[in-house]
């Protein structure tokens, strides 16, 4: 029976680079930031456009422009949730069932706690490092603010409470190969399990 691994971690906290480490060890990975990108240039621009008129650019999900409509209204962002979680659901299940024979499978899902997605995993890792180096990485991105930072982070759970409900945390306060033994001390441990 597969394992399935719940991988999280608020912004700036370098998810996405744990997530790289548990491909390189050949755990397969579904990416739900990914995923909403693809469907973004495909399946789900149509819909988006006929509910938000004028948010897609050449059968494209243009990012700003579909913030226009929703950024700071709930009952809109709610209208466009409803259309892309189910699809999203849909290519999270693909991936499950494509993987079933895997031993472990990792679900990156930003969101996880808060969408209530940990419920579908056997385990929870949560990815952290101190405030001072996530807001210096975050702050790093371009086009980011102070205020989008904001705004970002109060969608999220905050991490101490997110640590405290996972079952495994990686730190990447320091540099990646700590990061990586981490990872690799993780997947000897469950591979371990009963």
């Amino acid at each position: 029976m597969t394992f399935i691994l719940g991988l999280t971690g608020s912004i700036g906290m370098g998810k996405s680079t744990t997530a790289g480490l548990f491909k390189k060890y050949g755990i397969p990975v579904y990416d739900a930031d990914q995923t909403v990108h693809d469907l973004y240039r495909g399946r789900l621009a149509p819909l988006i456009e006929k509910a938000f008129p004028g948010s897609t650019i050449n059968g494209v999900v243009d990012r700003s422009k579909l913030s226009i409509h929703v950024v700071g209204q709930s009952e809109k962002l709610k209208q466009l949730e409803s259309i892309v979680h189910p699809v999203v659901q849909e290519e999270q299940d693909r991936f499950l069932k494509e993987h079933f024979a895997s031993p472990i499978v990792v679900l990156d899902i930003p969101l996880l706690f808060e969408n209530g997605k940990d419920r579908l995993c056997d385990a929870v890792v949560v990815v952290s490092t101190d405030v001072s180096t996530q807001r210096q990485r975050v702050l790093a991105r371009e086009g980011m603010t102070i205020e989008r930072m904001d705004a970002l982070l109060a969608r999220q759970i905050p991490d101490v409470e997110k640590r405290r409900r996972a079952q495994f945390v990686i730190d990447t306060s320091h540099d990646i190969p700590h990061a990586d033994r981490q990872v690799l001390s993780l997947l000897k441990a469950l591979s371990g399990r009963s």
